[in-house]
């Protein structure tokens, strides 16, 4: 436990910062937005209606959905920029999640704002114009220092809910206390899940306390209260950033996807790279498409990915040449389309397969896909997130014809669970994973070679294809990993097995491959 909880105070200052750097851009971006707006419906009746169901709606829309359409619309953006005004900028991380928790943030401002002004007295707006006020200067010294403290009350709930939407971001790539709750929910590691939660719920709580003070100084007309809720989120703000001035600019950032052996390899590379002297960063938890699109447009420096993956999704390939075929094709592919180098396969394969209990397997004499697809009508069948919406899996269903009773997602590690304990007859499993041995699950064998191989790659931006001294400290890996030794990696990051973190497995692995 104690390891545990000091692997996620390691990453306090990164996560904590990053997190307090959105979440503020994100409310002053709003605060710029709102409150104009709210100000010029004040004037207009008409605009109130629109402006507020507006806001409502996109208040309807769920955080993490938000988040992620912001991802491919800057996507668009950027390359139109870049073809007509030759500059782009990155779709991954913080631009998406800034716009996303912006919008966010605006209904609760807009709303007070105009309850706030709309409420006053219209006596006390007379006395201000009586006294030679000008509409604007009834409204700069009257009527907004009245209405402050409800104005306030809305940037309160506008700030608690951006904090915490902003732990969604972690998906786009944005370091986030997000970082802890996604991570220890794929590695099943609940200090880490406890820690994030904790961490982003004392947060909100302080920015709420102080924004409260500022709050009842509007109120009670008290400089001092004022004062100090200014002091104190100078302070607070303060703090958390002062971490990441320290950071270098020029950094190597990893990806990985949102399984445990993508968070080992991910710190396996990080070790490695920091080793030969190179700063770095992480962006986890991405999707594979997404992990691959952030590597092309320099969102991402290196990461791990799999060539079935590249070969059926990017490539848009269903034929079968062989393993040592997809790979060359896919490393010139990569080369000649974007400049991305293809170091070279790890030495394992992570393949998609489909799994059963052995017993259950053996009774129904299933040993193959096509076995499995004679009883598939009347049997559940469980995937990760991605896995019924790949290439992949519509090349599978169309060559042996499967018509499961239902299908239902898992995150990767609790697919697992899942089979063993019978809510599902059959699940998408990873064939590195160690978990396969430890439940006595049977793999199916693919006689229609209908899914692609997926050796283990590691992946280097076209920024970095050149950098003899990044490709020197990576190199090394390239071969080094052998099946079993994966597999008895990602086991060792089951809670149920053992307890270590994937940067502890990765020391482990290096030791490994150095031995």
């Amino acid at each position: 436990m104690n390891s545990l909880f000091a692997a996620a105070l390691e990453h306090l200052p990164d996560y904590l910062g990053q997190h307090v750097l959105l979440s503020v851009s994100a409310i002053l971006l709003g605060l710029l937005i709102s409150l104009p707006l709210a100000i010029a419906a004040y004037r207009a009746a008409w605009l109130r209606g629109p402006l507020l169901a507006v806001a409502s709606v996109v208040q309807t829309i769920p955080g993490l959905a938000l988040l992620a359409l912001f991802y491919p619309l800057l996507i668009i953006a950027s390359a139109f920029t870049a073809n007509a005004f030759g500059f782009s900028f990155r779709a991954l991380g913080f631009l998406p999640a800034l716009l996303a928790l912006t919008l966010y943030s605006m209904l609760p401002v807009l709303r007070n704002t105009i309850v706030g002004l709309t409420g006053l007295d219209p006596a006390i707006i007379r006395a201000a114009r009586a006294t030679g006020m000008t509409p604007s200067q009834s409204l700069r010294l009257v009527e907004l220092p009245l209405a402050a403290p409800v104005i306030m009350a809305g940037i309160r709930t506008a700030a608690v809910w951006v904090i915490g939407t902003a732990t969604l971001s972690t998906p786009i790539g944005q370091t986030s206390l997000g970082n802890y709750i996604f991570t220890g929910l794929q590695t099943e590691n609940w200090v880490l899940v406890l820690f994030g939660c904790v961490a982003a719920a004392l947060l909100a709580l302080v920015i709420d306390r102080l924004l409260a003070l500022a709050e009842t100084g509007f109120a009670l007309r008290s400089n001092a209260r004022l004062w100090g809720a200014f002091a104190g989120i100078v302070i607070v703000v303060g703090i958390s950033l002062f971490p990441l001035f320290g950071q270098a600019r020029d950094t190597i950032t990893i990806g990985t996807k949102s399984f445990d052996e993508q968070y080992i390899l991910g710190s396996l590379m990080e070790k490695r790279l920091r080793a030969a002297g190179f700063a770095t960063a992480r962006r986890d938890g991405l999707g594979s498409i997404v992990a691959f699109h952030a590597l092309v447009n320099g969102d991402i420096d290196a990461y791990v990915d799999y060539t079935g993956t590249i070969w059926a999704n990017e490539m848009k390939r269903t034929d079968q040449p062989g393993r040592a075929a997809v790979l060359q094709q896919m490393t010139d592919y990569l080369r000649k389309k974007y400049g991305i180098l293809t170091l070279g396969s790890l030495g394992f394969e992570n393949a998609y397969a489909i799994a059963m209990r052995r017993p259950r397997a053996d009774t129904l004499h299933i040993d193959t896909l096509a076995d499995l697809a004679a009883h598939a009508g009347s049997m559940t069948i469980g995937g990760d997130y991605e896995i019924f919406s790949r290439p992949e899996w519509r090349a599978v269903t169309r060559a042996y014809g499967f018509h499961f009773a239902k299908q239902r997602q898992y995150q990767s590690d609790f697919l697992y669970r899942a089979v063993a304990s019978g809510d599902v007859d059959a699940i998408t499993a990873f064939s590195s994973d160690g978990r396969i041995a430890q439940y006595d699950l049977k793999l199916l064998t693919d006689p229609k070679n209908a899914l692609p191989p997926y050796d283990a790659v590691v992946l280097i931006s076209a920024k970095h294809a050149h950098d003899q001294k990044l490709i020197a400290a990576l190199k090394p890996l390239i071969g080094a990993i052998a099946l079993k030794t994966m597999q008895q990696a990602n086991l060792m990051v089951d809670r149920q097995t053992d307890k270590r973190t994937p940067e502890e497995t990765a020391d482990w692995l290096d030791a490994k491959i150095t031995h």
